[in-house]
């Protein structure tokens, strides 16, 4: 398997970053259209987001978090893509 192939491997996710352009319908709004949250959900990323300047908002595989990215950067949100590390499951 190329190098290229193994970094994609696991999980991603797209991490939404606070910006001072976009209102909260808005980003509300895209990420009930496009990352499928249901309104509380798009609510409580959004206030995260606000308050702790970034929130992770979708993930999945690199090639479905990279759609996602596309998407929610053509409606002018600031988005990245990252690793996923599930906290949940390391070793204390």
């Amino acid at each position: 398997m190329s190098q290229q192939k193994k970094k994609k491997r696991g999980q991603y996710q797209v991490v939404l970053k606070n910006d001072t352009v976009n209102t909260f319908e808005h980003v509300i709004s895209c990420l009930i259209d496009i990352c499928g949250h249901n309104y509380y959900q798009a609510v409580q990323c959004a206030t995260i987001t606000h308050g702790a300047r970034h929130c992770s908002v979708f993930v999945d595989v690199y090639d479905e978090c990279e759609a996602v990215h596309e998407e929610l950067s053509e409606q002018g949100l600031n988005v990245v893509i990252e690793k996923y590390v599930d906290y949940a499951k390391m070793d204390k």
